[in-house]
């Protein structure tokens, strides 16, 4: 699975330093320093909120799964069911396609004011920051993900990015067109239909609000399956929508499993439009999954495995605390994640010694507890992955220096690890870990790392730690991806376009570019009877 990234409280992007140590937030526990078999791992905080939303929900309704099933979705701090889900499967996205079809051909989204579309999504903006609370536990509990994280980080910026595809629902306008000869000219640009979006389970309510917001401002119905490791979230954030006045049928939810919900939304014959973010091995499927039905268009955010460059010239410490961000936030599950940590010979010795005791200080427990840092990989199979991985790592040769192992004997924790001495030949320098295992790896020159930093079949995002002006420039350009942060990472602006090259993907999400995959543009022609010019 790939993954998504967030913003600060202040600038609505997301630096490093919105997220390091700084004492307690508002929180809910005591704070935590240190990896270690704390307390707090064996014995979580119970939290204080009723799952409601379990149903599938279609046409305004919240209704049980055609078939009458259901699954759990577990709490990662222990393997335990918090809730159990309704079960969607092709007959469920059948009827929410009708439902979101019927939406778009004869109900009002599409027909109404881009003004007063913009006004439901004010709203749906204004009722996200009412109930944070609410949306932030639901999405900690199920994902696992710190809850300081979550409420103070993740929520402001969902919320801003509604706001700001509310604010350019009603600025969507073509152009007028001089043409070679007596003829008016003008484009429009209209709704492309009904959407079909598929979300991950890493960040789920930013990838709610990435897909979400740009389609309804653009007057497209939508059916989204979320993720079925995460689903509560996104149906409570619908809830909130409905009660914001979007109509029945133009935003259908259907929590289900991938190779049943998912491959029926992707080869639906009615869905006139994908999205999907995910790991890059299911994207192809979603692709030929498009491609064989009624070929519609598809943009893709996959995986990545981006390189961070730390230059000669750089300050270590500071090097080491954005190196150290860009790999272990959100415990390493993020398909941005600087997994590739490059550093120059005239600083690896120092960088890696700084790099094994900031990795050694930070804080892993339960994320409900003020002060963690890291909380529990997503499930049992994504533990075992990474695992499997760091494994892979030392039996490769690579030198670990500190972490491999979990963490208690509940949920599935993971030390923060550190490997040295990494080739680019290895699994764990080739393959998304997904997980928080940093790998850094020496180089000498210009040339040599642009070479070795582009040699992956990723090509999503890359970080650059210099303060040599032309040493920025030109790595920035010669990089092949699709976002360079220099002395910076995991900026996520709602303005600022994100997306791949090579096997990251196809297409961009969040800014104005967004808006073009929920759109068809449309040329009107008509002759000039004697104009007075032409």
């Amino acid at each position: 699975m790939a993954a998504r990234r967030i913003s600060s409280l202040l600038s609505c992007s997301l630096s490093y330093s919105s997220l390091l140590p700084k004492g307690r937030f508002c929180g809910v526990g005591r704070v935590v320093s240190g990896y270690s078999t704390s307390a707090g791992i064996e014995n979580p905080i119970n939290p204080s909120i009723k799952v409601h939303c379990t149903q599938l929900l279609i046409n305004g309704n919240f209704v049980d799964s055609a078939s009458g099933k259901t699954f759990p979705t577990y709490d990662p701090r222990t393997g335990d069911v918090i809730a159990h889900v309704a079960e969607g499967d092709a007959e469920d996205i059948d009827r929410a396609v009708c439902a979101a079809r019927k939406a778009f051909d004869e109900g009002p989204w599409p027909k109404m004011t881009a003004y007063e579309r913009s006004k439901v999504l004010f709203r749906f903006a204004d009722l996200l920051d009412k109930h944070i609370e609410e949306l932030a536990t639901l999405e900690t509990w199920d994902n696992g993900k710190p809850y300081e994280q979550s409420a103070k980080i993740e929520l402001p910026m969902i919320s801003r990015i509604i706001r700001y595809y509310a604010g350019w629902a009603d600025k969507i306008h073509g152009l007028t067109i001089p043409a070679d000869g007596p003829h008016l000219v003008q484009t429009i640009h209209e709704p492309i239909g009904v959407a079909g979006q598929i979300i991950p389970w890493n960040f789920p309510l930013l990838m709610f609000a990435w897909k979400v917001g740009p389609a309804l401002a653009c007057g497209c119905t939508i059916v989204l399956k979320s993720a079925e490791q995460t689903p509560l979230s996104a149906l409570y954030a619908a809830k909130l929508l409905h009660e914001a006045g979007l109509p029945p049928g133009v935003l259908n939810v259907v929590s289900g499993f991938g190779p049943t919900a998912g491959a029926a939304l992707a080869s639906h014959m009615d869905v006139d439009k994908l999205a999907f973010t995910g790991s890059s091995e299911t994207g192809k499927i979603v692709l030929e999954l498009a491609s064989k039905s009624n070929l519609k268009p598809v943009i893709l955010e996959l995986g990545g495995k981006s390189p961070f460059i730390v230059c000669k010239d750089a300050d270590v410490d500071k090097a080491v605390e954005l190196a150290h961000f860009a790999l272990f936030f959100n415990q390493g599950q993020c398909c941005s994640a600087g997994s590739r940590t490059y550093v120059h010979e005239d600083v690896h010795d120092e960088f890696i010694e700084k790099a094994k005791a900031r990795a050694l200080k930070r804080s892993v427990g339960d994320p409900f507890k003020a002060g963690v840092e890291q909380g529990p990989q997503i499930d049992s199979e994504q533990f075992e992955k990474i695992l499997r991985y760091i494994r892979s790592g030392i039996e490769s040769g690579a030198i670990l220096i500190t972490g491999g192992d979990r963490l208690g004997s509940k949920g599935f924790y993971i030390q923060p690890t550190v490997f040295t001495n990494v080739k680019e030949d290895m699994l764990i320098a080739q393959d998304e870990i997904f997980g928080p295992v940093q790998s850094i790896l020496k180089f000498r020159d210009m040339d040599e790392v642009i070479r070795r930093a582009n040699s992956t079949r990723y090509g999503l995002a890359a970080g650059v730690f210099t303060n040599d002006l032309d040493t920025a420039n030109t790595l920035s350009r010669a990089l092949k991806v699709g976002t360079v942060w220099i002395n910076c990472y995991d900026v996520f602006d709602a303005a600022i376009p994100f997306g791949g090259y090579k096997m990251s993907g196809q297409g961009r999400e969040k800014g104005v570019h967004c808006l073009s995959n929920y759109l068809q543009v449309k040329a009107i022609v008509a002759p000039l009877k004697n104009p007075a010019w032409i």
